[in-house]
């Protein structure tokens, strides 16, 4: 299957960035641009791609107010969306995933993040940069309620050494070193606790860590 990816920024040199990474991906296809949120919306209706991977900060309509429209229940079209900024910013983290979006990515990162960003979007999850997210974890984590969920006996010693892993903001690669099992053995463990736990993406799955005690605040 291939993942139809609409490109948003205001910088016509980042878009041109972006299409050359996403084009070179053979499950990836760039159908459209837009230069600010306004834009954003439109294209999402005209050429209804898979998902939205949009800058926070342009002029005119921003990212998060774009996010907010895109992902509206009452929206013709409902794309998945994956937030990027470079400013590194509580309001931009915060407000992004209350708008709507399922992952967030800071511009600095490796491209190959946004790739699996996008990927896992296109599967039903979420991915936070790991640079961010245990200061994202902790807040929500902090000011949210204790999340109702399947006790966490469903989970295998080596789903919660996973899942303990995700929490301090570890990314796949660097769960498979410190735990000395293949990368793709890391993505079957953070499916299976998603799925266990009944949540979405591996932010809620750091969160309910968090929640539950399994990490001090």
């Amino acid at each position: 299957m291939t993942v139809r990816v609409l490109i948003v920024d205001d910088q016509e040199a980042v878009r041109a960035a972006l299409r050359l990474v996403f084009d070179a991906e053979p499950d990836m296809e760039v159908v459209s641009e837009a230069g600010d949120g306004g834009e954003a919306v439109h294209a999402a209706q005209v050429h209804r791609p898979d998902i939205v991977v949009i800058d926070i900060r342009m002029p005119r309509m921003d990212g998060i107010a774009a996010i907010r429209r895109l992902t509206d229940p009452t929206a013709p079209h409902r794309p998945t969306v994956v937030a990027m900024t470079t400013f590194d910013l509580d309001e931009y983290l915060f407000g992004a995933l209350q708008a709507g979006a399922v992952g967030f990515v800071l511009k600095d990162t490796h491209p190959q993040l946004l790739v699996d960003a996008i990927r896992a979007a296109a599967d039903g999850h979420g991915i936070i940069d790991p640079k961010v997210t245990p200061r994202l974890v902790q807040r929500f984590a902090a000011l949210s309620p204790t999340a109702a969920g399947p006790d966490l006996d469903q989970l295998t010693a080596r789903e919660r050494e996973v899942l303990l892993h995700i929490a301090a903001g570890s990314s796949n690669a660097e769960i498979a070193a410190a735990l000395w099992i293949e990368e793709g053995t890391v993505k079957t463990h953070v499916a299976r606790i998603l799925a266990k736990l009944g949540l979405r993406t591996r932010v809620h799955a750091a969160i309910y860590a968090y929640e539950h005690g399994l990490v001090e605040r």
